[in-house]
């Protein structure tokens, strides 16, 4: 059986704790949905073995111990004691399974993404210097199935081939974004989540956007990407802040 363990163990532990503090952090910002939407994070070389939060465990109680251990390979994991949910196991398994580059999963329904999701555009254009840091770096998904079971965890895998997209617009239903570990994913879903409030918000006023243009947008985005360890810095910030709270989330 290739599932390492789907219990609580202590491998892979900055990476657990790390992971952990992202999930608590999402529900500061009320960016999760009750006991759904997951987060997970390879931990092999070929990205098929992945940490996940635990089958419908809130994220305001997840710690670095209850993140699950998977083998996206393995035909068995959902018939063994303690597995994933079932839509999770489905979309993640199916990301790290085909896309080596997806290291980092990151899967929510917030409100601002998903109202973008649901319109019948749902590209972004770049009207400010958030919007445009996902300038040509994301995907729309108009091919919504239901719930993400296998097949359809397999179908917006394959739309993630592509490295240099990592946000994956997912319509009628939410957003998808990738990183190289938890700090690029979370830096990446917190500056996506506030792009789409800016626009949603600026579509709201009814009056004309002021869009930069593709050479500006391209410019900005390329700084940004280029901008040292902000990332690192957001999740370090992030840490300290539980850390003074005495948060358990490292435990």
């Amino acid at each position: 059986m290739s599932v390492t363990n789907l219990r609580p163990n202590m491998d892979h532990w900055s990476e657990r704790v790390n992971l952990a503090a992202t999930f608590r952090w999402t529900v500061r910002l009320d960016m999760h949905e009750g006991v759904a939407n997951h987060f997970s994070l390879a931990v092999n070389e070929d990205g098929t073995q992945f940490l996940m939060n635990p089958n419908q465990m809130h994220f305001g109680r997840i710690r670095a111990s209850d993140l699950l251990l998977l083998d996206a390979n393995d035909p068995d994991t959902m018939a063994l004691p303690g597995a994933p949910d079932p839509t999770a196991w489905g979309l993640h398994g199916s990301i790290h399974r085909h896309c080596p580059h997806a290291r980092c999963v990151m899967h929510v329904h917030s409100i601002f993404a998903t109202v973008l999701a649901s319109l019948a555009d749902s590209s972004l254009p770049p009207i400010d210097q958030n919007t445009a840091t996902f300038f040509t770096r994301y995907v729309v998904d108009d091919e919504f199935g239901g719930l993400a079971f296998e097949s359809e965890g397999e179908r917006c895998a394959s739309m993630l081939s592509d490295p240099k997209k990592r946000v994956m617009i997912m319509g009628n239903h939410g957003v998808l974004v990738i990183g190289s570990n938890p700090a690029d994913a979370f830096n990446r879903l917190y500056y996506f989540e506030r792009a789409a409030e800016t626009y949603i918000r600026a579509l709201q006023t009814g009056q004309a956007l002021r869009v930069l243009s593709d050479e500006v947008a391209e410019k900005t985005a390329q700084e940004l990407e280029d901008y040292p360890d902000q990332a690192e810095a957001h999740l370090r910030e992030i840490k300290a802040i539980l850390d003074s709270e005495a948060s358990d989330y490292a435990s």
